[in-house]
């Protein structure tokens, strides 16, 4: 009897209940396609096209037959610009040889696991986190190990809370600040706590910064420009949310000398380089960056108070006021529901949709995430078709 070929067993480490999380938003876009009145909240990815001059230069280079393979780790002026970047940023000097460019943050993150871990090794990651996290820790056969961070603390990371997740097998930590989807912004007490866990216990440190430029009330810190931090830390950039470029992919990642070599192996089999055109439009977003990202941060900075003062009235529901990027995190256990439970009524009531955090970790059971990527006047009415579904739920909450 013919028998089919096997997959490999590896195929089980990159799915499970966080990638489940998109059937909602799958869900959206097919009523979307069959024309229907949803309103799409539950990916970030804004209503608004990336600056038309990134986008003409994109189109000059094409015309202009930049249409071949680049180098692999990025082109030398581009990776340049990304290294006086975050050289600015960090106050740390950083060039070109600590620069790889990766495709999309996801890729870098990816890579980066599959280059610092391996089987046996221990990861710590403060949850609620970034879906995707667990899917490249496990690829590398390392184990993803939560640290819950509590809901009452505005989701802000206790150092202690790390220290004590501490095993012979640690290897690495991996954070987001700010954070998706809390919109949490680490302070540097908080910054400067993980970087003294991670020199006590010789840990690497893997920041992912990808909301860093769209930052509210309190500005963003780099751990790696903490004392001691540089040689030890792996920063993960990207165009997508500063620029409104989540299509086209644009990310890097800066680290040590040797690192960046290994990524740079791997670069070669997975992207042989990313496309010429992409990297001269990334040059120009670099070049208008001040412009650019303050522009973002402002649509975002409003289309969060209308947001958050629409909806912190409700009864049964609480928000979360965001100190950064493009998301909110709404809790909705008051309401007698689940939050999958509440998320897909939601939808399928009012045609709003929006995430279970679940999906973000278990510290996050109960909350929605809900992202400010339509107009306001459409957040507007999103949060009150949500104002009249919860109105409909008090019969069942009662």
């Amino acid at each position: 009897m013919k028998k089919d070929p096997r997959f490999s067993s590896l195929v089980g480490r990159i799915g499970g209940k966080r990638t489940d999380a998109w059937n909602i938003h799958n869900a959206a876009l097919d009523a979307l396609d069959r024309g229907e009145d949803v309103i799409v909240l539950s990916v970030g990815d804004p209503d608004f096209a990336t600056p038309d001059c990134i986008t003409e230069r994109a189109v000059e280079a094409l015309r202009g037959g930049d249409t071949h393979y680049s180098e692999v780790p990025g082109r030398a002026e581009l990776r340049r610009a990304i290294a006086r970047m975050h050289s600015e940023d960090s106050g740390q000097p950083v060039g070109e040889d600590n620069v790889i460019v990766v495709g999309g943050a996801q890729n870098g993150l990816f890579a980066t696991a599959l280059c610092l871990c391996e089987a046996g090794d221990e990861v710590l990651v403060p949850e609620p986190m970034y879906l995707t996290y667990e899917a490249s820790i496990r690829a590398s056969g390392a184990t993803l190990v939560p640290v819950p961070v509590d809901a009452e603390r505005g989701f802000h990371l206790d150092p202690a809370a790390v220290a004590d997740a501490i095993t012979p097998r640690t290897r690495a930590i991996f954070l987001a600040t700010p954070g998706n989807p809390t919109g949490v912004v680490m302070t540097r007490a908080e910054l400067e706590g993980i970087a003294e866990i991670a020199k006590r216990h010789n840990l690497w440190v893997v920041s992912d910064e990808v909301y860093a430029g769209l930052t509210f009330e309190h500005p963003h810190i780099s751990i790696a420009s903490l004392p001691g931090m540089a040689e030890r830390t792996v920063t993960i950039g990207s165009l997508s949310k500063s620029h409104a470029m989540p299509g086209w992919r644009m990310g890097w990642v800066v680290g040590p000398e040797d690192l960046i070599a290994h990524l740079g192996k791997l670069a070669l089999c997975m992207l042989y380089g990313l496309p010429g055109f992409i990297q001269e439009a990334a040059l120009v977003a670099l070049a208008e960056r001040a412009d650019i990202v303050t522009q973002m941060r402002d649509t975002y900075r409003r289309r969060r108070d209308v947001t958050y003062q629409l909806l912190q009235g409700i009864p049964g529901i609480r928000c979360l006021l965001p100190e950064a990027g493009m998301f909110m995190l709404i809790d909705v256990r008051a309401t007698g529901l689940s939050a999958n439970e509440f998320a897909w009524g939601l939808f399928e009531q009012a045609r709003v949709s929006v995430l279970d955090a679940t999906a973000f970790g278990d510290s996050a059971r109960g909350f929605l995430r809900l992202g400010f990527v339509v107009d306001e006047e459409r957040l507007a009415e999103a949060c009150r078709r949500i104002a009249g579904y919860v109105a409909s739920l008090e019969p069942l909450a009662a």
